[in-house]
C-alpha cells in the first residue's frame, strides 16, 4: 500500500455506515447507497454531512464524478483509498500519497521559495495548529473557503458587509484589524469591506464608534465571504471619549498647547452673557490682553499682532467685535479652539507667538439641527441641514447685536446719537467624495460699524473663504490641499459741521495655497511635509472728500504688494514607550514686490524727511527686497509614569507683516505694513520645559511650564508718530530688542459636581530700542517694560453642578496693573506750559481685578421634545470694581490732572435664553 499523511486536525476512526435502509433520503443514507453501487465504505464525522443536500439528482460514470459535484458546494474533500475500497470525507483536509516537492526545506510550514528546478511549496491551511479556546467562544469559530489542493496559497482574500443587528444598516468606517499584524480595512459607505489574511488561523478584531468591539476567530482555507451583524454600544462611546482625552495633557510631544472645546464656554459667565472663546482663552496660563475690552491677545510675552488666527485654515485678521467686547466667532458653528503657544505645527508660520487654529464644526448629515440664543444685546442662531444623507451636509451660523436701545439708556447726553452694531454669518459646506476624498468649504463675513461722537462713523469688516481637499493616496498617506482668501478692511465716514467731510478707507487682502502630506511611515514614526504660498495686498489707505468744493485733499497711496512662501517638514517619532521626539523644520521666504516707491536714507544721520538720501522705483513684481531663513522645530516629551511626563522645545520663527499703532491697546484702525526696504521681519526665539501631572485616576490635571523668548526687530514708534496716511511711515518707526519670559500653573478638575480650573502666571516682558541716535531709542537705550507686561496673573473659573439641571458658575481674574508712561514735572518757557514725563512705561495703573457669577437652568431632559433649552442668569463684575481701562492726563489752568475711564464700572446683569434642536 502506498504511503499517505493525513494532514488535518481530526482523527478518521469512525465506523462502517450502517445498512439499514430508511425511508428518508438522509446524508448518510445517500451515502450508504452510494457505496454499495461502487462497493465502498465511506468514513466521516456525521456533523459534517448535515448540509448536504441529498435530494439532488447526481449522474456520473465514477464514483469521484459523483463526489465532485455532489461536495462542490461545501468545504468538505475526499480521499479514496482503492486498495482497501474506502472512502475518506475530510473537511478542508489534504491527504497526500506522496510528499510535496520541496516539503523537507519547508520545516516549520512556511511558504518558501526553492530553486528555479523545482516547484514552490505552499504548505496547505491544516498545517497550521487551531488554537484551542480557554473557555466557551462568544462566537463559533469560523472556516472560510474550501481547501484546493491545485491553488494553495500564503494568503487569501476575506470580503463582507457589516451591517448593525438592531437597525440592519450598513455600519461605515468601521476597522477590522488582525490581532498581530499591521493589516486593516475599513467598512465604506455601503458597510462592505475586503481584507487580505494569511492561510490557516486568525484573529480579527473590529472597532468603531458607537459600536460594541468584536472579536472573531477565522480559519482561512482559500477566498469567502463573512458578514458580520454588530451591536450597538453607546454606554462605550462615552468611556471612549473620557478616556481619550484623559492624559492628552500627558501623553502629547509638545508642551504649551491649550485646547478650548466651545462647550466649556457655556457655563462661564462673561460680559453681557456672551459665549466668548477668546475670554476663555485669556484665563488659559500665559494668555492675556492689554485690558478689559481690548482687542487681541498677548502670548508669552508677545504683541497682539504675533498670534495667527485662523479659522478653518484662513486668517482671520481682527476676531472680535465692539473693541473685542464681543468675539466675532459664533460659538454655535465653533467646534473648537487649538493653541499653539509653544513650537507649533511645521505647516505654520508667519508669526512669533502663538498660533489660534479654529475649527467650524461639520454638520449633521441625518437629520436637520440647529442652536441660538437670545441675549440682551445679540441674537445668535445655527443650522446643521443635511444635503444627501451621509454624504454632505451644511452648517450655516449668523449673529447680530441690537446694542443701539443699551446705549441711549444711559444718562449721558454726548450718546445720544451714538450707535454700535454688528452682524457675522459662516457657512460650511462638507461632502464625502468617497472613502477617499472629501472637500469642505467655507466662507464668513462680519461687519461692524459704531459711532461714539456724532460726527464720525467708524466701520471694519471681515470676509475669508477656504477650500480644503482631502485625499487619501493609500493606507499610509493622506494628502491636504488648501485654498484660501482674506479680506480686512476699515473705514471712517466724517460727517462734520464744516466744508472738511472725507471717507478713509483702508484695505489688507491676502491669498494662500498649501498642500501638506502626512505620512504614517509606521507606528512609531509620521511625517508631515509639504509646500505653502502666500500673496499679500495691501492698500495702505486713501482719504477722498465726500461733498463738493471739499477743503479736503485726495489721498491716494501705492498698493504694497508682497509673496511668502515656505517648505517643510516634520517627523514626529517615538524612541520608546517613554521618550518621543517631534522635529520639524521650515525655510521661509518673503519678497516685498513692485510696483513700489521706496526711499534710501543716509547711513550717518537719524532716519527722517529731511535725510532721505535716494527715490527708488520698481516694476510691477520687481522684487524690491528679500528676506527668509530656516526656522526649527523641536520637541521632547518623556513619560516617567503613564500619568507624569516632562517635555521641553525649541523653536524660532519670522514674522514678515506688522502692524502700525501707538495705541496701548489695539484698536479696529490700526493697519498692517509689510516688511520692505526700510523694515525688516521680526525674528523670535523660545526655549520652554513643562512638568505634567494627573492624579486620583484623572480627576486632576497639573501643569508647571516655563519659557524664555528673545525677539529680534520688533517695532515699536516714536513718540506722537503719525501713522495713518504717512507716505514714508518708515521715520516713524522704531525696531529693537524683545525679551520675555515666566511661569505657568494650572491645576484642572475635571469630573464631579465641582470642576474648573486655577491658573496663575508669573511673567515678564520687555523691550529696548537702541538706535546710533538719540531721537532713535526709548529710555535711553535700555530695557523697559512693555505695554503688556503684567508681572501675576490668577485666573479661577469655577462650575457646581447642584442637579442635573442647575448648576452655578464663577469666573475670578486678578492682574497686576499694566505698565504706564506719567508725566512727573512742569515748566515754563516762553509764557508756556510745558510738561516733563518720566522714562517710558516706568510707573502701572493699578491692579485690575473682577469676580463674575452666574446661575445656569436647563430645561427638563425628555427625549421627544421639539427643543432643548437652558437659561442663564449671569452678573459680570459683581464687586462693582472701577477697573482702569486708560489713564491720560489734561492740563488745566496750568495744573496736570490724571484722569481714568473704564468700561464696565458697576455690576452688568444679564439673562440669555438658550436652545437646541
Amino acid at each position: 500500500m502506498s504511503l499517505f499523511l493525513v494532514a488535518s486536525q481530526f482523527i478518521f476512526s469512525q465506523d462502517p455506515i450502517d445498512q439499514t435502509s430508511t425511508a428518508k433520503r438522509t446524508p448518510e443514507a445517500y451515502f450508504q447507497k452510494l457505496g454499495q453501487q461502487f462497493g465502498y465504505r465511506f468514513f466521516y464525522l456525521k456533523d459534517w454531512v448535515q448540509n448536504i443536500d441529498a435530494e439532488q439528482d447526481i449522474e456520473g460514470d465514477s464514483l469521484s464524478q459523483i463526489l465532485d459535484q455532489l461536495l462542490a458546494e461545501t468545504t468538505l474533500n475526499y480521499y479514496i483509498l482503492e486498495d482497501d475500497r474506502r472512502v475518506f470525507l475530510l473537511r478542508n483536509g489534504i491527504i497526500y500519497d506522496e510528499l510535496p516537492s520541496a516539503f523537507l526545506e519547508t520545516p516549520d510550514s512556511v511558504q518558501t521559495t526553492v530553486s528555479s528546478d523545482r516547484q514552490q511549496y505552499v504548505p496547505p491551511p491544516s498545517f497550521y495548529e487551531e488554537p484551542t479556546s480557554k473557555g466557551a467562544r462568544e462566537h463559533p469559530l469560523v472556516r472560510i473557503g474550501k481547501t484546493d489542493g491545485n491553488n494553495l496559497k500564503s494568503s487569501y482574500q476575506l470580503s463582507g458587509r457589516v451591517t448593525n443587528e438592531k437597525t440592519g444598516e450598513p455600519i461605515p468606517d468601521l476597522a477590522i484589524r488582525v490581532r498581530g499584524m499591521s493589516r486593516l480595512a475599513v467598512t465604506n459607505e455601503a458597510g462592505n469591506y475586503q481584507l487580505e489574511l494569511p492561510a490557516g488561523y486568525n484573529v480579527l478584531i473590529a472597532s468603531a464608534m458607537g459600536i460594541r468591539n468584536m472579536e472573531r476567530e477565522v480559519v482561512m482555507y482559500n477566498d469567502g465571504i463573512l458578514n458580520l451583524n454588530l451591536d450597538e454600544d453607546l454606554q462605550q462611546l462615552d468611556e471612549v471619549v473620557v478616556e481619550a482625552d484623559a492624559l492628552r495633557n500627558v501623553e502629547e510631544t509638545v508642551a504649551g498647547n491649550e485646547e478650548i472645546v466651545t462647550e466649556e464656554a457655556k457655563n462661564i459667565p462673561l460680559v453681557l452673557g456672551e459665549r466668548n472663546i477668546l475670554e476663555i482663552a485669556k484665563a488659559l496660563p500665559g494668555i492675556s490682553s492689554a485690558g478689559e475690552g481690548a482687542s487681541g491677545l498677548n502670548v508669552r510675552g508677545g504683541k497682539t499682532d504675533q498670534n495667527l488666527v485662523l479659522l478653518d485654515d484662513a486668517v482671520i485678521y481682527n476676531p472680535t467685535h465692539f473693541f473685542g467686547i464681543f468675539q466675532a466667532l459664533n460659538p454655535f458653528t465653533t467646534e473648537k479652539v487649538n493653541i499653539y503657544k509653544g513650537a507649533p505645527p511645521v505647516e505654520f508660520g508667519g508669526r512669533l507667538s502663538s498660533v489660534l487654529d479654529i475649527e467650524t464644526k461639520n454638520g449633521n448629515t441625518e437629520k436637520i439641527a440647529g442652536e441660538g440664543s437670545i441675549g440682551p444685546v445679540t441674537g445668535n442662531l445655527s443650522l446643521e441641514i443635511p444635503i444627501k444623507k451621509e454624504v454632505s451636509s451644511l452648517v450655516v451660523g449668523g449673529r447680530g447685536a441690537y446694542a443701539d436701545w443699551l446705549l441711549k439708556t444711559l444718562d449721558e447726553e454726548s450718546l445720544n446719537d451714538s450707535e454700535a452694531s454688528f452682524f457675522d454669518g459662516i457657512v460650511k459646506y462638507d461632502h464625502k467624495i468617497s472613502d477617499k476624498q472629501s472637500v469642505q468649504a467655507t466662507a464668513y463675513y462680519s461687519n461692524d460699524r459704531f459711532s461714539i461722537t456724532s460726527d464720525s462713523l467708524y466701520h471694519y469688516t471681515n470676509r475669508l473663504f477656504s477650500l480644503g481637499w482631502v485625499h487619501r493616496w493609500g493606507e499610509k498617506t493622506t494628502g491636504t490641499l488648501t485654498l484660501a482668501n482674506s479680506d480686512y478692511r476699515f473705514g471712517i465716514d466724517y460727517d462734520g459741521e464744516s466744508n472738511e467731510d472725507f471717507k478713509l478707507d483702508y484695505a489688507i487682502n491676502e491669498s494662500e495655497l498649501r498642500y501638506k502630506l502626512r505620512n504614517r511611515v509606521s507606528d512609531k514614526h509620521t511625517l508631515d511635509y509639504g509646500v505653502s504660498a502666500k500673496y499679500y495686498s495691501v492698500n495702505p489707505g486713501s482719504k477722498r472728500p465726500t461733498e463738493p468744493g471739499s477743503n479736503v485733499v485726495p489721498i491716494d497711496f501705492e498698493n504694497e504688494q508682497a509673496f511668502e512662501g515656505a517648505v517643510f517638514i516634520g517627523d514626529d517619532f517615538k524612541l520608546s514607550d517613554k521618550l518621543t521626539l517631534s522635529l520639524g523644520a521650515r525655510y521661509a521666504f518673503f519678497a516685498a514686490l513692485g510696483e513700489s516707491t521706496q526711499y534710501s536714507y543716509q547711513k550717518d544721520a537719524p532716519r527722517n524727511g529731511t535725510t532721505v538720501q535716494d527715490t527708488l522705483q520698481y516694476g510691477s513684481m520687481e522684487a524690491v527686497k528679500t528676506y527668509g531663513g530656516p526656522e526649527a522645530r523641536i520637541s521632547a516629551r518623556y513619560l516617567f509614569t503613564p500619568d507624569f511626563s516632562v517635555k521641553a522645545s525649541l523653536n524660532n520663527a519670522y514674522q514678515f507683516v506688522h502692524t502700525l499703532s501707538n495705541n496701548t491697546t489695539v484698536s479696529p484702525i490700526d493697519t498692517w505694513k509689510l516688511s520692505d526696504l526700510n523694515i525688516r521681519p521680526q525674528k523670535g526665539y523660545q526655549a520652554a520645559l513643562g512638568f505634567f501631572k494627573n492624579f486620583s485616576d484623572n480627576m486632576f490635571e497639573f501643569s508647571l511650564e516655563g519659557y524664555y523668548k528673545l525677539m529680534d526687530d520688533v517695532l515699536d514708534f516714536k513718540t506722537g508718530a503719525n501713522l495713518l496716511l504717512n507716505e514714508n511711515v518708515e521715520t516713524e518707526v522704531l525696531q529693537g530688542d524683545g525679551k520675555a519670559y515666566g511661569v505657568e500653573f494650572m491645576m484642572k478638575k475635571n469630573k464631579g459636581h465641582l470642576n474648573g480650573w486655577l491658573s496663575y502666571t508669573y511673567s515678564r516682558s520687555f523691550y529696548r530700542f537702541n538706535g546710533d541716535f538719540p531721537e532713535e531709542q526709548i529710555n535711553e537705550g535700555e530695557f523697559f517694560p512693555s505695554n503688556f507686561d503684567k508681572p501675576h496673573d490668577v485666573s479661577l473659573i469655577a462650575n457646581y453642578r447642584l442637579t442635573n439641571r442647575f448648576s452655578f458658575s464663577m469666573n475670578f481674574a486678578y492682574q497686576t496693573g499694566r505698565p504706564i508712561t506719567y508725566p512727573i514735572g512742569t515748566f515754563r518757557f516762553n509764557n508756556s506750559d510745558f510738561v516733563v514725563f518720566s522714562d517710558r512705561n516706568k510707573f502701572r495703573i493699578p491692579d485690575y481685578y473682577r469676580l463674575d457669577l452666574g446661575v445656569n437652568i436647563e430645561g427638563n431632559h425628555k427625549k421627544n421634545k421639539l427643543a432643548h433649552s437652558f437659561i442663564t442668569v449671569q452678573v459680570y463684575n459683581v464687586l462693582g470694581r472701577n477697573n482702569p481701562y486708560s489713564v491720560f492726563f489734561v492740563t488745566d489752568q496750568g495744573e496736570v490732572k490724571a484722569l481714568q475711564s473704564s468700561i464696565f464700572a458697576m455690576p452688568i446683569p444679564s439673562i440669555t435664553y438658550n436652545f437646541k434642536f
